[in-house]
C-alpha cells in the first residue's frame, strides 16, 4: 500500500470527496466483506446499498402511475420523467435546445433504434471502428439491407495534440478495410451521392482494451471529412452523422456534447451505477432526429389514430415520437438516486480513482517474469501507462504465458480466479473486431475456429496454439487497492513459475510427475492393490449406491448413469445448478428389476420398474427398449415426484443405444440418439472413474496443513466426495497417473488419463445439508494442474470380452501396467 500511495496517493480514494474509499466500502458495500473481489465493472458496476435504500424509501413514500393520463399522480410521474431527462442531458453537458433524451430498454435498444430509423439509401455509407461492440456491428444489417455500403476502419492518432483544429491538418488517421455491399440491382436510384446521409460509429471507450478514442474525431468527420478519410472511397461523401457508443466509457469520462456535438450517443444506466438494469437512453441531436424514419407507432407515440382507415397523426416531440408504449417510469425514477451518488463523488474523481488502480495493475503485470526470465503477461492496448493520459480507462485486458511460451487458456484463469473469490471476465466481450485485432487473428484463423466448433462463451480458449479471447479486469468507483493486490497475488501464486521447476503436476509424456518432496524410488514390482468399493450412480448427479458385486456391460457398470434429469427448458440438471440433487438417494435391485429413489422432501419412495434380466454383456445393442416408460400416467408420476424432490419442474430421461429414445449429443445437449464411440451413458467423459485411497489421504494431509496455516479446520474428505465408480487401496499416492492399462479380477481396462475436476467436488452433503466452499478444488489446483485442467482420479474404459459374461467384485486384485 505504501508503494502504491507513493505514486497514486493524490488520485486514489477520493481525498477531496465527501467520503473516503474506506467509508464508501464500510457504509455502502458491506455485502463485499464476505471475501468477494468483484472486477467486472465494465460488464456491470455494483449498486450502492444506500442508493437502494433511497430508492426503496422513495417508492414506499410516493405513488407513481402510468404517465399517459391526466390524473395528478400521472402528471407528477410525467414531471419526474422530464426531470430525469434533464439530469441525463446535464451529465453529458448537452443543452435541451440541441439534444433530446429518448429512454430505451438498454444501450442495445438505443443502437437498434438508430439502425432501423436512419435514412439509408443505396448511396449511404456506414463506417465503424474495429473496436465496436456487436450491438453496433448489428447496425450494419440495416445499412446493407437498404443497399448502403459498410466498412470497418482503424483509427490511429499520429500525434497527441488535444484541441488541434481540423483546419490545421489531421492528426487522426482513419484507415479503411474491405468495403461490404449486397446485391442492389433491385434498388432504384433515389438520390445523388451529395444528398445521401452517412453514419460513422465509434465507442468513447473500447470495452475490450479500455482504450479511449479522441473525441475530436466527431468534428473531423462532420467538418473535415475529405481530409480525415483521405485515401478511402468515402472521402467525397458528404452529410456525415456521428454515433458514439458511450455505454462503457460514460461511467468515468462521459463525452462533453457541448464540445463534441455527436448526433447520437448511447447510454446504459447499470454500467453507470449498477441499478436499474433494462434501461438505457439515446441522446440525439434534435436536427438529426428530424431525419430519422420511424414506421411503427404505438400507445404514447400518436396524437390521434383511426382503427378502420389508414390515418395516424404522430406526436411532435422527439421523446414522444420515439418512445413506444408506457415509459419504464419506476426505473426512470430510480436513476435520480444514481446520479446523486455520482454527482457527490464527481466523474473526474471517479476517473482518477479507478484509473490509478488499473495503471498500478498494468505495471505490476508487465513486470512479472517466470523463473527462466520469460515474460508472464501480454497486455492489450496498454502502450501508454501514464495516469496523466486520458487514453486508457480503468480496464486491464491480457493473456498469460507459460515459461515455454505457450498460452494459459483464459478459462483456466477464470476457473482459478473464481476459486479465489475473484470475479472477472474472459472471452471476446462481444467485441469481435477488437478481439481479432489485438490477438492477431486473421480471417482464416477466425473461420477455422468457427469450423472447429468455436462459438461465443464456449470452452475453446486456445485453438491451434492461439488464444481465442482474453482475460479482463475492470474497476469501479468502489474498487479498492486491497482488491487489486489480491488479484495480483492470485496471478503470481497461480501462474508465475519459480526459478526452479518443482514439478507441480507438469505433464511428462501425458502423465504426471509426483511432487519432488514426495518423490519415491521406482520399484520393480507393483505393491498390492485391491478393489475397495464399487459404486453405481443410476441417475446423473444424484447419490449412488455401493455394492459388493456388479455386472459389467458395453457401457461400463450396468445401469450406471443410465438416467438423467432435464429441466423444462431442455437444460440438463446437475449438482452445479441444483446442489440438492446430491441428497437424492438411489438403489437398484437387479433381481426385482426395480430402481428405487428417495428424498427427504418426499414421504414415499419412487419406484421405477426396469427389466434387468434382459442384460447381455456381449450385445452391442443392449436391450433398453424394455425400459421405456409404459404409459403417460407412469411418466407423469415419476416426473411429479422428481419435481417435488428437486424443487423445480423437470422430467426423467433414459439413455438409449441406437433407438428413438432421448440421449445426449457430444455437446451434452439432448438430441436424437446415435452410436457413440466411447459407449457411455450420461457420464461426462468415460465409463469409469477410479479413485485411490492413498491419493485422497495425501490430499487430506495437504488440507490439514493448509488449515493449520489459516488457523481453521478444513473438512476431511472421503473418496466418495469425488463420485468414483471404483475405489482402490494400496500403493503410493498418484501412482495411478502412470498406468496405461489395468486388470481387475479377470476384466481389462484402459486408462484414458486424469479426470478434469470442477466446482462440483466443492459441494458437501455428508451432514445431510448442502454446503459449498472453495475446497478441495483450490488445493488441488495448487499441485494437480496441467494445461488448464485440475486432474484428480483416473478415467477408464472397459475392454469388453464378447465371449465372457463379466462381473466386478470388491476385494479383487488390481494389476496395473505402465507400458
Amino acid at each position: 500500500m505504501e508503494e502504491f500511495l507513493k505514486e497514486f496517493g493524490d488520485y486514489y480514494g477520493y481525498p477531496e470527496g465527501p467520503k473516503s474509499i474506506k467509508e464508501i466500502r464500510d457504509t455502502e458495500f458491506k455485502r463485499l466483506d464476505e471475501g468477494v473481489v468483484y472486477l467486472d465493472h465494465a460488464g456491470s458496476t455494483l449498486y450502492s446499498e444506500l442508493q437502494m435504500e433511497d430508492i426503496f424509501k422513495d417508492f414506499t413514500s410516493n405513488v407513481y402511475g402510468n404517465p399517459h393520463s391526466q390524473s395528478d399522480i400521472s402528471s407528477a410521474t410525467s414531471d419526474l420523467i422530464a426531470d430525469a431527462r434533464r439530469q441525463v442531458l446535464e451529465y453529458f453537458n448537452a443543452s435541451p435546445e440541441d439534444y433530446s433524451c429518448i429512454f430505451t430498454s438498454g444501450a442495445t435498444a438505443a443502437l437498434k433504434l438508430v439502425g432501423e430509423t436512419f435514412p439509408w439509401t443505396h448511396e449511404s455509407n456506414f463506417l465503424y471502428s474495429m473496436e465496436n461492440h456487436n450491438s453496433v456491428l448489428g447496425i450494419r444489417e440495416y445499412a446493407l439491407g437498404q443497399g448502403a455500403s459498410a466498412c470497418a476502419v482503424d483509427i490511429e492518432e499520429t500525434a497527441n495534440k488535444p484541441g488541434q483544429l481540423a483546419s490545421s491538418g489531421p492528426f487522426i488517421k482513419v484507415k479503411h478495410r474491405a468495403v461490404q455491399m449486397r446485391n442492389t440491382s433491385k434498388l432504384q436510384k433515389e438520390e445523388s451521392r451529395g444528398d445521401a446521409y452517412n453514419l460513422f460509429a465509434f465507442p468513447s471507450e473500447c470495452n475490450f482494451t479500455g482504450l479511449r478514442f479522441n473525441l475530436d474525431l466527431v468534428k473531423l468527420i462532420k467538418e473535415n471529412t475529405e481530409t480525415t478519410l483521405q485515401g478511402s472511397p468515402f472521402c467525397t461523401s458528404k452529410r456525415w452523422m456521428v454515433l458514439i457508443d458511450a455505454a462503457k466509457g460514460c461511467a468515468t469520462l462521459p463525452p462533453n456534447l457541448s464540445e463534441y456535438p455527436a448526433d447520437f450517443v448511447v447510454v446504459s444506466f447499470y454500467k453507470l451505477f449498477g441499478y436499474p438494469t433494462g434501461l438505457g437512453a439515446l441522446l440525439v441531436r434534435n436536427d438529426a432526429a428530424k431525419l430519422l424514419k420511424k414506421t411503427y407507432f404505438s400507445g404514447g407515440t400518436v396524437a390521434a389514430s383511426i382503427a378502420d382507415i389508414d390515418f395516424v397523426k404522430r406526436r411532435e416531440s422527439v421523446e414522444d415520437f420515439f418512445e413506444d408504449g408506457s415509459a419504464s417510469f419506476l426505473s426512470i425514477a430510480a436513476i435520480r438516486h444514481g446520479f446523486k451518488l455520482l454527482k457527490s463523488l464527481t466523474t473526474s474523481a471517479i476517473w482518477m480513482h479507478t484509473t490509478s488502480l488499473s495503471m498500478y495493475v498494468k505495471k505490476k503485470l508487465q513486470a512479472l517474469r517466470h523463473g527462466n526470465g520469460t515474460g508472464v503477461c501480454v497486455l492489450y492496448g496498454s502502450e501508454n501507462l501514464k495516469l496523466s493520459s486520458h487514453k486508457s480507462g480503468p480496464t486491464v485486458t491480457f493473456n498469460l504465458k507459460r515459461p515455454d511460451g505457450s498460452w494459459f487458456g483464459y478459462l483456466e484463469v477464470e476457473k482459478l480466479a473464481s476459486l479465489s473469490g475473484i470475479q472477472l471476465r474472459t472471452g471476446c466481450f462481444c467485441n469481435p473486431g477488437a478481439c481479432a485485432k489485438y490477438l492477431a487473428l486473421s480471417h482464416s484463423n477466425l473461420l477455422s475456429n468457427v469450423e472447429a466448433g468455436h462459438i461465443c462463451w464456449d470452452d475453446n480458449d486456445v485453438i491451434n496454439g492461439k488464444p481465442t479471447g482474453a482475460v479482463r479486469v475492470s474497476f469501479g468507483y468502489m474498487s479498492t487497492f486491497e482488491e487489486a493486490k489480491k488479484f495480483l497475488d492470485f496471478i503470481i501464486s497461480s501462474f508465475v513459475s519459480p526459478s526452479k521447476n518443482i514439478g507441480n503436476g507438469i505433464a511428462v509424456s501425458g502423465r504426471f510427475t509426483q511432487l519432488p518432496s514426495e518423490e519415491l524410488e521406482c520399484k520393480e514390482s507393483f505393491p498390492n492393490y485391491f478393489l475397495k468399493s464399487v459404486t453405481i450412480y443410476p441417475i446423473k448427479s444424484c447419490a449412488g449406491f455401493s455394492v459388493n458385486r456388479w455386472p459389467l456391460c458395453r457401457t461400463g457398470l450396468l445401469h450406471d448413469r443410465e438416467w438423467m434429469i432435464q429441466g423444462l427448458t431442455g437444460d440438463i440438471l446437475t449438482q452445479k445448478k441444483v446442489p440438492e440433487m446430491s441428497l437424492i438417494r438411489t438403489f437398484i435391485d437387479l433381481e426385482e428389476g426395480l430402481l428405487s429413489v428417495e428424498s427427504t422432501r418426499c414421504k414415499d419412495k419412487l419406484h421405477i420398474r426396469i427389466k434387468s434380466n434382459s442384460y447381455d454383456p456381449r450385445s452391442h445393442e443392449f436391450d433398453t427398449d424394455a425400459n421405456i416408460l409404459e404409459n403417460h400416467d407412469e411418466e407423469t408420476r415419476i416426473n411429479d415426484w422428481l419435481t417435488r424432490a428437486i424443487g423445480r419442474q423437470c422430467k426423467l430421461l433414459q439413455y438409449c443405444s441406437s433407438n428413438s429414445k432421448h440421449c445426449m449429443n457430444r455437446n451434452k445437449s439432448p438430441g436424437l440418439c446415435r452410436e457413440l464411440e466411447s459407449n457411455i451413458n450420461f457420464a461426462n467423459e468415460a465409463q469409469f472413474l477410479l479413485i485411490s485411497e492413498e491419493s485422497v489421504a495425501d490430499l487430506n494431509r495437504r488440507l490439514e496443513a493448509k488449515g493449520k496455516d489459516y488457523n481453521r479446520a478444513l473438512e476431511k474428505l472421503s473418496p466418495y466426495r469425488f463420485r468414483p465408480n471404483l475405489v482402490i487401496s494400496g500403493g503410493e499416492p498418484y501412482a495411478e497417473d502412470k498406468w496405461r492399462t489395468l486388470k481387475i479380477g479377470d476384466s481389462h481396462f484402459t486408462s484414458l488419463g486424469g479426470c478434469n475436476r470442477c466446482q462440483m467436488i466443492n459441494i458437501s452433503n455428508e451432514t445431510g445439508q448442502v454446503k459449498k466452499s472453495n475446497e478441495p478444488l483450490t488445493t488441488l489446483a495448487s499441485y494437480r494442474r496441467v494445461k488448464g485442467k485440475i486432474l484428480f482420479g483416473t478415467l477408464l474404459r472397459y475392454e469388453i470380452d464378447a465371449k465372457t459374461e463379466s462381473w466386478i467384485q470388491v476385494g479383487e486384485e488390481v494389476n496395473p501396467n505402465t507400458e
